[in-house]
């Protein structure tokens, strides 16, 4: 009787942990992380009698955790990625938004500026239409700012994040070596410690919502936490704090995650980072936002750049040659590595005579010296490599590339030093109109183009460009027949004969004898028409200046001007929005697509570690009953122990 005593006893508490473990289960069945827990019985080995081995009950042999470690790495790699891809499209969204398009967008006001100048040609001396065009021009400047000063502020909030995001990384990391060392010493007992397990991988999940990991378990049950493939960030109970840093170049559009291992800190290659939100907003704040910088930056530089060339190729009210109708900051100077061990510099410039305003890519740029002159030029945007050397002294060592002039000066370069080129990183930022007086629109051309009194053919005027202020003295065009024509220029004059093409620019400096004119100088003449022999074209200094437009029409020609990769000036600003556009529609893709893969992933994950209610109410019921069985069995003894001691006391 007391064998059936005792085995409805160990029957109860077994069966009483069951149930304590199940409702554990239901208790914790919204609790982020939990796996579902077991209660393992085993049988207590039966004793030998003569009749055979008698079963002695049962005993609680552990409580385990039902666990995938497969489905749990897989499904952290996953939220991972979500979390960095859903971050990089929510900064790319604001990014769009701050493009406006219509005619609150930028692209309408450049327009607006443009076909201002409409009304100056109709109206040269029209004061009030020369005000209208100042007012565009300053809308436009004021435009480009503020649009700057939006996009800097989504630096700095995004900069701000990443400083954030990195606390946190070294706030869960400091927890996983805590419970790193609360698991080794309570798997000393030689029981599993099911709640710390789960803690830790739940804390191990938090941390890849910022920084993808990877998890190496060691022989005394810690896990090892790793960064970037293989900078560890948690070793044991040892942590590596991590950091926000600037890059090589202390480029300040761009930052690093450095981690810092026994004093030694090391920055991480973005590429290597993988998921989390620390990637995603590293790449929006390298890549997305460095583009968008570019692009809109680039606009202001051209626009900027081509009119005021256009500008200074006028005469204003006052018959003084026209300034500069925006003001432009200088170009910034190289970044140099702060691994560079020359004392070399570098300085940027916008190339003149022809402008380089037309070559402009929307990029950085970094220069690698092979040599104290010699290297490579990458362009960043898409990696495109070009060769450089600059010219000896006492030559001024200048290399063109993309519209820009680089010059070399300070010291010397050393094998191995390297420079970061952001020649549009200022120019939105910077951009104002230049004067506010109407009158100082230098509109009316320095130079002008009239016809012979005797004329007899059917000559006229095309187009006639002027590319120098002042224009230089009378040159008298004199046709020998329909297809030639001889130059008062010439030395001695007349004395050369050129073939005329209707169509075909008369240049200025196009001549055969010397002393030559300088490359683009003095003015272009386009002549349609048949000529006959004797007909003559003078080309010198405009006589009526005030009453003359034809600056203002080459102004408002600008529109068509090829200048952003080809397209012209009034469609750069679409350019921009749809290069953003598009960056948004694939941010778009991939976050649905990482989406779909950790919300597939997690299920699979909770329908093998999640507690399901169903499931746990069936236990629930099948240890109630047991519970039961064991109670009744344990009042069967009872029974039995009160009849003998009743038939004993006869």
């Amino acid at each position: 009787m007391s064998s059936i005593l005792n085995i409805g006893v160990l029957a109860l508490q077994a069966n009483q942990a069951s149930l304590q473990t199940v409702s554990n289960n239901i208790a914790n069945v919204n609790t982020p992380g939990y796996s579902r827990q077991s209660a393992v019985l085993q049988n207590v080995p039966g004793q030998f009698t003569g009749s055979g081995y008698f079963g002695k009950g049962v005993e609680v042999l552990t409580v385990t955790r039902t666990y995938s470690d497969f489905l749990t790495r897989q499904a952290a790699i996953a939220q991972s990625i979500e979390s960095g891809d859903a971050t990089r499209l929510d900064k790319l969204t604001q990014l769009e938004d701050l493009f406006q398009t219509g005619t609150n967008g930028l692209g309408a006001s450049v327009s607006d500026m443009l076909n201002a100048f409409s009304d100056i040609v109709s109206a040269p001396t029209d004061l009030t239409a020369r005000s209208v065009v100042l007012t565009r021009a300053d809308e436009v400047a004021s435009r480009f700012r503020d649009l700057e000063t939006q996009i800097n502020q989504l630096k700095i909030g995004t900069l701000e994040q990443l400083k954030t995001d990195a606390i946190a990384i070294n706030s869960l990391a400091n927890q996983i070596a805590k419970a790193n060392g609360e698991i080794a010493r309570a798997l000393g007992t030689g029981q599993s410690p099911n709640d710390l397990l789960d803690q830790r991988d739940q804390l191990i999940r938090d941390l890849n919502k910022y920084v993808q990991t990877t998890n190496i378990r060691a022989d005394d049950g810690t896990v090892g936490v790793f960064i970037a493939s293989s900078q560890p960030l948690v070793l044991g109970t040892t942590v590596s704090k991590v950091s926000i840093v600037n890059d090589d170049f202390n480029n300040p559009s761009k930052a690093k995650l450095a981690i810092t291992i026994a004093g030694t800190t090391n920055t991480l290659d973005e590429s290597m980072l993988g998921g989390g939100e620390i990637s995603g907003l590293l790449r929006f704040q390298n890549n997305d936002l460095v583009e968008a910088g570019n692009l809109l930056g680039r606009m202001a530089l051209a626009i900027g750049t081509k009119m005021n060339e256009q500008q200074t190729l006028g005469l204003d009210l006052n018959g003084n040659a026209g300034t500069a109708l925006f003001n432009l900051a200088a170009l910034p100077g190289g970044f140099p590595s702060t691994d560079n061990t020359g004392t070399a510099t570098l300085a940027l410039a916008v190339q003149t005579n022809p402008s380089g305003a037309p070559a402009f890519v929307a990029s950085d740029y970094e220069l690698n010296f092979s040599g104290a002159t010699a290297g490579t030029i990458t362009r960043l945007a898409d990696g495109v490599q070009t060769a450089f050397t600059f010219p000896a002294l006492p030559a001024t060592q200048v290399v063109a590339i993309d519209g820009l002039n680089i010059t070399l000066g300070g010291g010397a370069a050393n094998a191995g030093d390297r420079f970061v080129l952001k020649p549009f990183s200022t120019a939105a930022n910077s951009i104002t109109t230049a004067f506010a007086s109407p009158k100082g629109l230098a509109m009316a051309s320095p130079a002008g183009a009239s016809a012979g009194i005797a004329n007899a053919g059917t000559l006229t005027v095309q187009n006639l460009a002027v590319r120098t202020v002042p224009t230089p003295a009378t040159v008298t065009l004199t046709f020998t027949g329909a297809g030639n024509f001889t130059r008062s220029d010439d030395v001695p004059a007349n004395s050369v004969s050129y073939t005329y093409v209707p169509g075909q620019a008369i240049d200025y400096d196009d001549r055969t004898t010397v002393p030559l004119p300088p490359a683009n100088s003095g003015w272009s003449l386009t002549l349609k028409g048949v000529p006959q022999a004797g007909d003559t074209f003078a080309v010198g200094p405009n006589l009526y200046p005030q009453i003359n437009a034809s600056n203002a029409e080459a102004m408002l020609n600008l529109r068509d001007l090829a200048l952003f990769d080809g397209g012209p000036l009034t469609d750069g600003y679409a350019s921009a929005i749809a290069l953003i556009g598009t960056r948004v529609q694939s941010a778009q893709s991939a976050a649905k697509v990482s989406t779909n893969i950790a919300t597939n992933l997690e299920k699979d994950r909770t329908a093998v570690s999640g507690v399901n209610l169903d499931e746990e109410a069936a236990r629930m019921i099948q240890y109630q009953q047991a519970y039961q069985a064991a109670g009744k069995m344990m009042q069967v003894a009872q029974n039995l122990f009160d009849t003998l001691i009743q038939n004993l006391g006869r």
